[in-house]
């Protein structure tokens, strides 16, 4: 166990080591225990999070708010609109203060191009730890809950397991890459043979996808590219199928949306699920677009472990605060 947290950011997936990810998990679980047997955890008793939204949100916002509260502490809510960093405040100017005011400073921060360089500014001019609440690059919160959760179905040893990261159809809008990219990123480290599907439009970043190979190979794992929603079910022990705009190829809106529409027949179906191991688990990190990105029968049916995923947000994240910030 890695006892060297306190003070430390958590901005991308790889700023913990894998023993590090270990000691979170450790920790998550424990606290899980503790939240199922109601014994008080105030680790964090009159610590302070900042949450500063740019970005909408319903389970990052909802868990590191009753997070911090199950912690002892508190979590102010900070929409940035309501802010007056549209009106100058920079990103030192953030980091200082904040990091004066607060105890921590969690920020969601999507814009493409932006939200990273935002996060990082501001961590350089913080006397506290800031934690990544999605960027447009990384969402290590949500890779650190899915992993928790696949070693709750599939055990602690992945090795020989297969996910496949696959891309699905969405209307609503061109949504992050990041989801995918953290998946791809931290899988490997755990032993999972990784395999990314999804349209040729539908890339990640360059510099993410030479990460993720390094990680494979150096853990002993395959990672693999294919095109077809299909093969990248064949097989699979664990089904992560999400929509992700094609923000490599094109950030502008309305070409993006004239590409994704190309894909509609990329669904998560009954059919698909049967491609998959009989004991495969499907995870998405909601919300989904019904039956057109995932059918009712898949989301709602025997395979699906979406709601155990989302829980598992609140008991991951508090372990990183309690270990970053008590």
């Amino acid at each position: 166990m890695q006892t060297n947290l306190h003070g430390r950011d958590l901005i991308g997936d790889l700023d913990f080591t894998k023993e590090e990810v270990e000691t979170v998990l450790d920790v998550a679980w424990d606290l899980k225990r503790k939240r199922a047997l109601n014994e008080p955890h105030a680790y964090l008793r009159d610590k302070v999070l900042a949450m500063l939204f740019f970005f909408s949100s319903t389970r990052t916002r909802g868990s590191f708010e009753a997070g911090m509260a199950q912690l002892g502490g508190h979590a102010a809510f900070i929409e940035s609109k309501t802010t007056q960093i549209a009106h100058g405040d920079t990103e030192k100017e953030i980091g200082d203060i904040f990091g004066r005011y607060f105890d921590g400073i969690a920020i969601r921060h999507v814009d493409w191009g932006t939200g990273n360089r935002y996060l990082n500014l501001v961590a350089e001019a913080s006397r506290v730890p800031v934690l990544n609440m999605q960027c447009e690059i990384y969402h290590p919160f949500q890779c650190l809950a899915d992993l928790m959760t696949i070693m709750e179905k599939k055990g602690r040893d992945l090795r020989k397991k297969k996910i496949v990261v696959s891309w699905a159809y969405a209307a609503s809008y061109s949504k992050p890459i990041s989801v995918p990219q953290s998946l791809i990123l931290q899988m490997p480290r755990f032993g999972l043979d990784v395999t990314l599907s999804h349209p040729p439009e539908f890339a990640l970043m360059p510099e993410i996808m030479e990460q993720a190979q390094a990680q494979a190979k150096k853990y002993g794992t395959n990672f693999e590219v294919v095109h077809d929603m299909d093969e990248g079910f064949k097989d699979a022990d664990i089904v992560y199928a999400k929509s992700w705009g094609p923000l490599v190829y094109t950030a502008d809106p309305e070409k993006g949306a004239e590409i994704t529409k190309k894909y509609s027949g990329w669904i998560t179906n009954e059919k698909r699920m049967e491609l998959a191991r009989e004991d495969a688990i499907y995870m998405h990190p909601l919300p989904a677009d019904r039956n057109i990105e995932v059918t009712d029968g898949v989301i709602d049916g025997a395979h699906s472990v979406v709601f155990d995923e989302a829980e598992n947000r609140l008991h991951a994240q508090k372990a990183v605060m309690a270990l970053t910030m008590g």
